[in-house]
């Protein structure tokens, strides 16, 4: 069996579009890319360090794909090999229903992320690790098929941009398993997929007289 585990540089507010630099990604008027660098700090690099230090393929979105082939088959011995080499060698699972130029090698297009994946998952191989890939988290979050999911939380908070939880996701329970903070106030947290959402009442200890009663029934006429 294969983990899917989803990785992720986000705001404050959720935001998680175009951390590396100001051209990743304008969509939707975004200008603000490029806000993870001056924040970067050695407990970052750990973590980012102790992601890429085991075996693992990475699962993609064609725009993300699009933009790690255009980058790191030309960056080794340009100092950051550490990544480049290991984003080189290793598989690239591409999730694209348009099709996608396959211009990095070792790279496999994914017709039907959801079906692609959930087979992916049954062989034996190491982990599948998304980067970037908005669109795709979300077919993958929909589809409960991501096992654990690592953030990088930055002190930010960026207004506006694609989340990593958009709206109308089904409801989903994690348990935290690490977490620390950065130098920089970075908040790293790694989380493993728990099961259901269990609801309960942490409500008045008082039982609910006539004014309560009356605002529930206000609440379900508004809707």
């Amino acid at each position: 069996m294969r983990k899917v585990i989803t990785a992720a540089f986000i705001s404050m507010d959720g935001v998680m579009q175009a951390p590396g630099g100001p051209e990743e990604d304008p969509t939707g008027g975004f200008d603000k890319g490029g806000w993870v660098a001056p924040l970067i700090d050695e407990e970052f690099g750990k973590e980012v360090d102790s992601l890429f230090g085991e075996p693992f393929d990475l699962l993609l979105g064609r725009k993300t794909y699009e933009i790690f082939a255009a980058h790191w088959p030309f960056a080794e011995g340009l100092g950051m090999d550490e990544i480049a080499k290991p984003f080189n060698a290793c598989t690239k699972y591409v999730a694209s229903r348009k099709g996608v130029d396959l211009t990095w090698k070792n790279s496999v297009h994914l017709k039907d992320a959801a079906a692609d994946v959930a087979k992916l998952k049954q062989e034996d191989g190491p982990a599948l690790v998304t980067q970037g890939s908005g669109n795709l988290i979300q077919t993958l979050l929909a589809n409960d098929l991501i096992d654990e999911i690592r953030t990088l939380t930055f002190p930010l908070v960026l207004g506006k941009g694609k989340k990593l939880f958009e709206e109308g996701l089904p409801p989903m329970a994690f348990k935290l398993t690490h977490s620390k903070v950065s130098q920089n106030g970075i908040v790293i947290a790694r989380y493993e997929r728990a099961g259901e959402v269990k609801p309960g009442d942490i409500a008045m200890i008082v039982p609910p007289n006539e004014l309560e009663l009356k605002r529930r029934e206000r609440m379900k006429r508004e809707g």
